[in-house]
């Protein structure tokens, strides 16, 4: 059933880090009610559902909260709430009637997370922007790429996914375990320039300690030496070494019959020795590299394409991947002794849910009848 079985969320639909971030809660055994809007291509979901995995494993309904009847059926929602997600910009469920206001009117126990980019306070609280631009202003952006080349996107995995997502999970289990302590809930103002920023905790703490090159690509983790970094193998394949300490760098050195005869961490030598592991690795395919290296301790592995990836040994024997309605996807992580999240479900139409949701929240079978036909509910 998962840790969180037990916890209802109400979850205002929207793109990206909100639908993750209920992802996340529904993966670990939440009960997660998808408000869907009454035009599902409003949300830019792809043609078949199927494929939407940000909406996997939670139930549908669709209402209409431009229509005061809409508007009640979310305030039944959330009288019997323990959470509530939304990810509009700051004022628009205020509008609606459905801010943090009005939603502890019904619900003083309610976790209200907020999911936006920039906040829900400062000069560009209510500026339009994504991902790039969120990692852009803490300074995590141009920290990531080559030396001497333009900053590299990381896909929106360190924005939308890390420092969003994720950290609205986080602040909405913390506040769940302080509302059962003091009978009150609270808000959850998730910003993803917050989150880029806390990720960025260690990087701030090299740079105040005059650690941190403010040329890119010059730092241990940031590709600046030889020894943490990638490398093409014969093939047109690429693999991934990491040898920090001295030892796991003895070891590599000894299984690929280089010599190096400047101290490891000394700079001075480090142009020689991406020389010569280049040269090195360019002599064999990634596949011969990975018979030799993988599993030691040189702190090595290949570097894998997606389809790859789901069937390496080492993820398939963790079960890291699972296949629900005949589409691979990443299983629930992390991993409990006891609560073993259940397989997730695939994702719901928007509305598959509306009668029995409705149902559930006491309308009877004219009321909810009464409601589709004047286009409130589908």
């Amino acid at each position: 059933m998962g840790p969180l079985a037990g916890v209802k969320v109400i979850e205002l639909a929207g793109i990206g880090p909100g639908p993750f971030c209920c992802m996340a809660l529904a993966d670990m055994g939440a009960e997660v009610i998808r408000v869907d809007r009454m035009a599902a291509a409003d949300l830019g979901l792809p043609g078949d559902p199927r494929f939407a995995l940000l909406n996997r494993s939670r139930r549908s309904i669709a209402v209409d909260l431009k229509a005061a009847q809409g508007v009640a059926i979310l305030r039944r929602l959330v009288a019997g709430a323990d959470m509530l997600v939304e990810g509009f910009r700051p004022g628009v469920t205020e509008r609606m009637g459905l801010g943090p206001a009005d939603c502890h009117a019904i619900n003083p126990r309610l976790v209200y997370g907020r999911m936006t980019g920039w906040g829900q306070t400062g000069p560009l609280a209510h500026a339009a922007a994504h991902d790039i631009n969120f990692i852009a202003l803490p300074g995590a952006l141009d920290a990531i790429g080559p030396a001497g080349g333009a900053p590299v996107l990381p896909l929106n995995l360190l924005g939308d996914f890390g420092g969003g997502a994720l950290y609205l999970a986080f602040g909405m289990a913390c506040a769940l375990l302080e509302a059962r302590q003091s009978g009150h809930g609270q808000v959850v103002d998730a910003a993803i320039v917050d989150g880029v920023a806390h990720l960025m905790t260690d990087v701030y703490a090299k740079a105040a300690a005059g650690r941190w090159h403010t040329e890119r690509g010059q730092t241990l983790l940031a590709g600046g030496t030889p020894f943490y970094g990638v490398y093409p193998t014969s093939d047109g394949h690429h693999i991934a070494i990491g040898a920090i300490e001295a030892r796991f760098f003895r070891e590599l050195m000894q299984r690929l019959g280089i010599a190096h005869d400047h101290p490891q961490h000394d700079p001075a030598g480090w142009p020689a020795l991406r020389a010569k592991l280049a040269a090195t690795f360019a002599t064999k395919t990634r596949a011969e590299w990975v018979a030799l290296l993988e599993g030691t301790d040189a702190c090595f592995a290949p570097v894998l394409a997606l389809e790859e990836a789901r069937a390496h040994p080492h993820l398939v024997a963790r079960g890291t991947f699972v296949e629900v309605d005949g589409i691979a996807q990443p299983a629930p992580a992390p991993r409990f002794s006891r609560s073993t999240p259940d397989l997730p479900r695939p994702p719901a139409l928007p509305g598959q849910h509306s009668d029995a949701i409705l149902a559930e929240l006491g309308y009877d079978e004219a009321e909810v009848a009464a409601l589709r036909d004047a286009g409130v509910v589908l």
